[in-house]
């Protein structure tokens, strides 16, 4: 009768042992590989950047992190890239099926400096193909307060300058069923000028499933200051010259066996144009003169337009891109005041005769 529990209780002691000895020897194990990956791998992988990016690199040290991540810190390539953390957890039932898949790559303050010269050349390496490469699957992205720096010398000798800033995105692919393909995305950023000052923000949530081809998603722009950009749209937007314009965008992105519809909210407010004198009456081009006929007695422009295309193969034409803001456009100025439509009418009639000769030839396709 008292065997019983005493042989019990030596075999889960011995049980306890086994669990205890297979603990240790699994920690003594990552730390002795955590010292060799940190003497002998640094070198390594600061020697395979260099030779495939044919850019120098350095590396403040790496280490492997519980429970299976490699963790690059203080890395830098170039004066393209740098991070302070670069983490890639790979998947090793993965590697037993031949496929590179990796369940998680994140980035902690990664900033990446991409300049074009005058001669519209950009600073990025050319990758040398060696042969047929094994596709590579990442089921999460982080990044944690990234920075993106565009340097643009083809507009400006000294460099006309924007900045991503404050970046934080997450994508990660829903675990199971196994076999989905949908994926959860959120998008945040910060749009800075030169000195780091802000011009606006936007921001991208939602998710999308390439096996059905189904989409649900909603792209926002807050308060974009569009002035800063006046070098490269010139005198697109309005043929006056814009001292102030605030862009307010909220674009919702719904599919369905691939149909996509995109529903677009489009706000420009704080117009205020600079005085110019007088030169008679501009030849009519009616992407330049949108803000000076559509817009309401406040120089205010709102946009409310659809667009349908295919969430594989998203596109639409120059031609059917203007009929839909055209229409909407006309739209706008049907619903303003008469008194203000009086007015603009008779500041500007030779002009609207030319638009109604534009809208016609647009329409039918000339």
């Amino acid at each position: 009768m008292v065997a019983v529990p005493i042989y019990r209780k030596l075999k889960m002691k011995r049980v306890n042992k086994i669990i205890l000895w297979v603990l240790v020897s699994f920690f003594s194990l990552f730390i002795l590989a955590n010292i060799a990956i940190s003497v002998f791998a640094k070198q390594i992988v600061v020697k395979q950047i260099e030779q495939n990016l044919k850019l120098p690199a350095t590396l403040g040290s790496i280490r492997l992190a519980f429970p299976f991540s490699i963790d690059l810190n203080e890395l830098t390539v170039g004066d393209l890239f740098k991070a302070k953390r670069l983490s890639v957890s790979p998947n090793l039932l993965g590697f037993f099926a031949g496929k590179i898949v990796l369940d998680r790559v994140a980035l902690v303050n990664p900033v990446i400096n991409l300049k074009q010269a005058n001669d519209g050349s950009l600073n990025l390496p050319k990758l040398e193909q060696k042969g047929k490469q094994p596709p590579v699957y990442l089921l999460s992205l982080s990044i944690k307060n990234g920075e993106f720096i565009f340097t643009d010398k083809k507009i400006s000798p000294l460099g006309y300058k924007v900045i991503l800033g404050s970046i934080d995105v997450n994508i990660s692919k829903v675990l199971l069923p196994v076999t989905s393909l949908k994926t959860n995305f959120k998008v945040s950023l910060d749009v800075l000028d030169s000195n780091n000052m802000k011009l606006g923000s936007a921001g991208l949530t939602g998710w999308v499933d390439f096996g059905p081809k189904d989409m649900d998603g909603i792209l926002t722009v807050k308060d974009l200051d569009l002035t800063y950009f006046s070098p490269y749209y010139g005198n697109f937007i309005s043929s006056k010259k814009l001292l102030s314009a605030k862009l307010n965008i909220n674009s919702t992105f719904k599919s369905e066996n691939n149909n996509l519809k995109i529903l677009t909210d489009f706000k420009l407010a704080n117009l205020v144009y600079a005085q110019e004198e007088e030169s008679g009456l501009a030849e009519l081009d009616l992407t330049k003169n949108a803000l000076d006929f559509f817009t309401d007695s406040k120089g205010n422009l709102n946009l409310e337009f659809e667009v349908n295309t295919k969430l594989d193969n998203p596109s639409i034409s120059v031609s059917e891109l203007k009929k839909i803001i055209l229409k909407t456009a006309a739209k706008n100025l049907s619903n303003q005041s008469p008194q203000d439509l009086i007015t603009k009418v008779n500041d500007n009639i030779e002009q609207f005769k030319a638009i109604g000769k534009t809208l016609k030839s647009i329409f039918k396709g000339e």
